[in-house]
């Protein structure tokens, strides 16, 4: 098995989906929740291509954490300026996830990734948070566009989107679009600094960017270092509850004060 093959999580199983009870939970209470912006049959949609994606596609993340930001797509006020952002697709299962709240908020979601798996890189990743193993290795976690593309044709809205294909230190210098909500699923220190420098300004005040890399010694390195926001990204560090706890961490940029 090459590097680019190496499976994170196999793609669901029935008694995989319902053991995972927390995301049952989520899907059903994204379902019932009136407080959703989103008619009833298109969340039961949404729901049901989420869990077609997940038994097809590899899929290293859980329903709960998707949702999680289809709800910050969805609570986007309409007079906002802005895309959706995902720096990171992997396969693009979440790709085809978050396609649907993109479409139904009329917004544009643009994907940034390689399609050529993670950058060569050192960094001396071991273990996460929880006391699981980590590696990251060079070509790892690798989906082609045309794979990637495919999939998002098959259990998304690919109409909506627009994928940016290279390294982010090659393709985010030049984006100038104002960001609604953006997603980092990126698994590298070196990668989370490239986004948060490029990414953090554009996106709106009051809008909300998730990070899947919440459980990585050097990437919560990153997120909480002061110095680094105020020196290279030109933001104070941002509050980010359960930073250090838990794997998706969440960031809401704080309105300037008048």
């Amino acid at each position: 098995m090459t590097a680019s093959t190496i499976p994170t999580r196999p793609p669901y199983s029935v008694r995989r989906a319902w053991r995972e009870r927390r995301d049952v939970l989520a899907c059903t209470s994204f379902i019932v929740d009136s407080g959703v912006a989103l008619p009833l049959t298109s969340r039961i949609r949404l729901v049901k291509e989420a869990y077609a994606a997940s038994f097809t596609i590899d899929s290293p993340h859980r329903q709960e954490e998707i949702l999680t930001f289809v709800r910050a797509i969805l609570a986007i006020p309409r007079d906002a300026t802005g895309v959706i952002v995902e720096a990171g697709c992997y396969k693009g299962s979440s790709t085809a996830k978050f396609s649907h709240a993109a479409a139904a908020t009329g917004r544009e979601l643009f994907v940034f990734d390689s399609f050529q798996g993670l950058p060569a890189n050192d960094e001396p990743h071991d273990k996460n948070i929880f006391g699981r193993p980590e590696s990251f290795k060079h070509g790892a976690y690798c989906g082609t566009l045309a794979e990637v593309k495919a999939n998002v044709a098959r259990f998304g809205r690919i109409q909506c989107c627009r994928f940016v294909a290279g390294w982010f230190a090659d393709t985010m210098p030049t984006f100038r679009t104002p960001i609604a909500a953006a997603y980092l699923d990126v698994d590298l220190a070196a990668s989370m600094r490239e986004c948060l420098k490029h990414l953090y300004p554009l996106l709106r005040e009051g809008g909300t960017m998730c990070t899947h890399d919440g459980h990585l010694p050097l990437v919560i390195e990153v997120l909480d270092n002061d110095e680094f926001w105020r020196n290279e990204v030109g933001f104070p560090k941002p509050a980010m509850p359960g930073l250090g706890k838990q794997k998706l961490v969440t960031i809401v940029k704080p309105r300037s004060r008048r």
